[in-house]
């Protein structure tokens, strides 16, 4: 049986989180991010340090990297493919990695 942090979040959860995310939106289902950095090297640094958090936490996100624009985006397959908790803490740690200037954001459709 799944934990509380597997179960799906609610609409009102998942509006909340956004308003505290706000590079991150909701596409496929997916919780999303695009972020664009100086360089194609520094965007695999910036996909090094997502893999350890990743790692850390257990739970890993789709990566897609576009020369200097890297896409990120999870959801929880133990949950039916739901947005969880989970979700929301990998994108706040992801947060964490941008607030200490190692990365611009990049939102929706740029």
């Amino acid at each position: 049986m799944g934990s509380v942090r597997d179960a799906p979040l609610t609409d009102v959860e998942l509006s909340a989180a956004l308003q505290e995310l706000t590079s991150w939106y909701v596409e496929a289902d997916k919780l999303t991010t695009r972020r664009q950095l100086p360089t194609f090297l520094e965007a695999i640094a910036f996909v090094q340090l997502v893999a350890a958090v990743a790692e850390e936490l257990d739970h890993h996100p789709d990566i897609d990297i576009r020369w200097r624009t890297v896409t990120l985006a999870v959801n929880t397959h133990a949950s039916g493919n739901a947005l969880t908790s989970r979700d929301v803490e990998l994108a706040r740690r992801v947060d964490q990695l941008g607030s200490r200037g190692l990365l611009d954001r990049e939102g929706p459709g740029s």
